[in-house]
């Protein structure tokens, strides 16, 4: 199994967006946020393989991140897993991981530092965050046992700029 994991895109300031009265898990991206995560998203096409299933937090910055990542790489239709929200515990990802198939090529969007616990537990067994995604930057495992916190093998790494770069 691998796995492309995802940090959504520039969006809207938080305190700016605060000012409006809206829950912050409405807040979305800005149009240089999305403009920047298609550029992005077409260097992940240089790097991942085809997805078969593509997952997103129901924030919604998270979201409009997974739909221009869905629109670039021609993915289905991106399905919402609350395993993704921030505030989630990221050993609930690895329940829905291990129910995927092993043969199977995934991609999530989601938020800081969720994510980093996430890929220290697939990494090294514990949650600590020594990976940081930038937004819109991502990151490829290979999971080779499916979502067993440990058994995960890091392939690369890469800012949105270096994305960006590959897709240009």
């Amino acid at each position: 199994m691998k796995l492309l994991v995802i940090r959504h895109a520039i969006a809207e300031d938080r305190e700016v967006f605060a000012t409006t009265g809206q829950d912050d898990g409405l807040r979305p991206l800005t149009r240089a946020g999305k403009k920047k995560m298609a550029r992005a998203a077409r260097g992940l096409r240089e790097i991942a393989p085809a997805l078969d299933l593509l997952a997103s937090s129901p924030l919604v910055r998270a979201r409009q991140t997974a739909d221009v990542v869905a629109d670039v790489l021609g993915t289905g239709t991106p399905v919402e897993l609350e395993a993704l929200e921030p505030e989630r515990d990221p050993a609930q990802l690895l329940e829905w991981l291990g129910k995927q198939k092993a043969s199977a090529n995934l991609a999530v969007v989601g938020h800081e530092p969720h994510l980093s616990r996430l890929i220290g537990l697939l990494l090294t067994g514990g949650a600590s965050g020594f990976l940081i995604l930038k937004k819109g930057g991502a990151c490829l495992l290979d999971l080779p046992e499916g979502g067993r916190a440990g058994a995960a093998r890091l392939r690369c790494a890469l800012t949105p700029a270096q994305l960006r770069k590959l897709g240009d």
